[in-house]
């Protein structure tokens, strides 16, 4: 997952990752493995990468109404927000 934080939000969006969206996530069964934050270019400014047991589950959380509600309050602090499923391999995953 990758995106933006929104201008003056971002006190709000780090209460609400940590306090309320990863803690979420791993509720619905996805692990955050790394998270990334860009400080020079033109590249998402925030990366996250989870692990879900497989793509079966990975797909049937992200359909999820739960993990629709915590994408539409994580949207509140964040903008350009895009999400895939991918196969895990090791090292860095863009």
């Amino acid at each position: 997952m990758t995106w933006d934080i929104a201008a003056d939000h971002e006190q709000e969006y780090f209460e609400f990752v940590i306090g309320e969206w990863v803690p979420g996530v791993q509720r619905l069964g996805l692990q955050p493995t790394d998270a990334w934050a860009t400080v020079y270019g033109a590249y998402p400014q925030i990366q996250v990468n989870m692990l879900a047991d497989n793509e079966s589950a990975a797909r049937r959380i992200l359909g999820s109404n739960d993990w629709t509600a915590l994408e539409n309050r994580l949207l509140a602090f964040v903008r350009n927000f895009s999400c895939k499923v991918v196969p895990a391999h090791n090292g860095f995953q863009f």
